[in-house]
């Protein structure tokens, strides 16, 4: 009853957080991720917490509308393919007039003046303006019209260079005219990194041309079906790339798709309890627990630690004896300059005991934590495994609980006289 509720919240949780933390590094500090995987994550509930999760490992915004309301996560989408599609001529365009940013002014007709930016942009270009398709035209002037403090241009859906980038500039120059500010341009199909590249030199030359400044600090965005090695190739080759969304490969784990945590007793009326089996992975550390972490001078942290419950926390600048798992239970003596306790009841004899953190209180103790770790543990190749050790009185009763354990080698067991075998559904 426990065990399954348990590991289905905290299994997926720690896989898609850690994936997005992961993509976090690949890309590097300076290029927002932006979540956008819910029709590609395995149902409704899936793709609503994949997003609470991706943000929480560092990703900066999601498309789902509901996860931003649900947990405030910042929001961030453009128009949609179909949505371009869907339109056939400038006569679809039923919002044409937009109010001046401000309320300074009376009604202009948009679709006018986009269509004269347009001439004015085609002609600096030297693009055929009968080429320019008008239905995508119409599109933007829909969207812009719609929302004009937030219109990202889909550009790709006829041709990026001969009419998405034209009929974006022509809105977002006609918005600039009414005080409005475009937000970027969005990209998921083509030679990505190269498009970036062309498409940001179109807006730098139209931002000289037409003495619009800030027309050149677009922000560009590509999407959708990228992995962790895109992220990082992306960092090593040229590109205009500041924003990439994300869906499939970050909700779905596809290098990792499932999370290896077990649910196991430890003890049973103040006995320890232990699970002993020969793949030395998958036994258990026996007794009530409480996990510390220790801190060295720096601030980074050391190790973490697991003593029993009833033993006296460890004190910094005191000399701490251990012994480390990954080393086979090698002692070591660690003087932390700081002891953080990891372990905190929240619910406890059916009460919650303890006022429940906010999503951006636990994105931001989880990246705080990924901060402080040193460097040699975020490699994504090749880490260096982090330290866990447990104390000298759980090592104690560690091998008490085994050697408990364990038959006398003496003793073969008993073989059965007949095999009963039941099957279940």
């Amino acid at each position: 009853m426990l065990e399954t509720p348990l590991l289905t919240l905290v299994n997926y949780a720690s896989l898609v957080a850690t994936n997005a933390a992961r993509m976090r590094l690949a890309a590097g500090d300076g290029r927002r991720l932006l979540e956008m995987g819910l029709r590609r994550a395995q149902g409704p509930d899936g793709g609503l917490s994949a997003s609470r999760y991706s943000y929480i490992g560092g990703f900066d915004a999601t498309s789902n509308v509901l996860a931003g309301k649900l947990y405030d996560i910042p929001l961030f989408g453009s128009l949609a393919h179909s949505y371009i599609t869907s339109f056939t001529s400038l006569s679809d365009v039923t919002g044409q007039t937009l109010v001046p940013a401000g309320g300074a002014g009376a009604a202009r007709d948009l679709v006018s003046l986009c269509r004269r930016w347009l001439s004015r942009v085609c002609t600096f270009l030297s693009l055929p303006e009968d080429q320019v398709n008008m239905s995508e035209l119409a599109a933007f002037i829909s969207y812009a019209a719609s929302s004009p403090n937030n219109f990202v241009g889909l550009v790709d859906t006829y041709s990026v260079v001969r009419s998405g980038v034209p009929n974006f500039c022509a809105v977002s120059l006609a918005l600039d005219e009414l005080g409005y500010r475009a937000q970027g341009v969005r990209v998921d199909s083509g030679d990505l990194l190269c498009l970036s590249l062309t498409v940001r030199s179109t807006l730098r030359h139209c931002a000289d041309r037409f003495s619009v400044p800030w027309f050149s600090t677009h922000s560009h965005h590509r999407d959708q079906r990228h992995h962790e090695k895109d992220l990082v190739n992306l960092q090593l080759l040229p590109n205009a790339v500041d924003s990439v969304g994300v869906g499939t490969n970050l909700v779905t784990c596809p290098l990792q798709p499932s999370l290896g945590c077990v649910y196991k007793l430890t003890q049973v009326s103040g006995t320890p309890r232990i699970k002993l089996t020969e793949d030395k992975d998958k036994m258990t550390l026996p007794g009530k627990k409480t996990a510390y972490r220790l801190f060295g001078q720096d601030d980074s942290p050391i190790l973490d630690l697991l003593t029993l419950d009833d033993e006296l926390l460890p004190r910094a600048g005191e000399e701490i004896c251990c012994h480390v798992l990954s080393r086979g239970g090698e002692r070591v003596s660690v003087r932390a300059a700081r002891v953080e306790c990891l372990h905190h009841v929240y619910y406890k004899d059916g009460q919650i005991t303890m006022n429940l953190p906010t999503t951006a209180e636990i994105r931001s103790h989880a990246q705080r934590s990924l901060n402080n770790l040193p460097l040699k543990h975020k490699h994504l190749q090749e880490p260096v495994p982090y330290q866990v050790a447990v104390s000298t009185r759980l090592q104690q009763v560690l091998r008490e609980v085994m050697e408990e354990g364990v038959p006398n080698p003496g003793q073969a067991p008993p073989c059965p006289t007949s095999l009963s075998v039941a099957a279940s559904s």
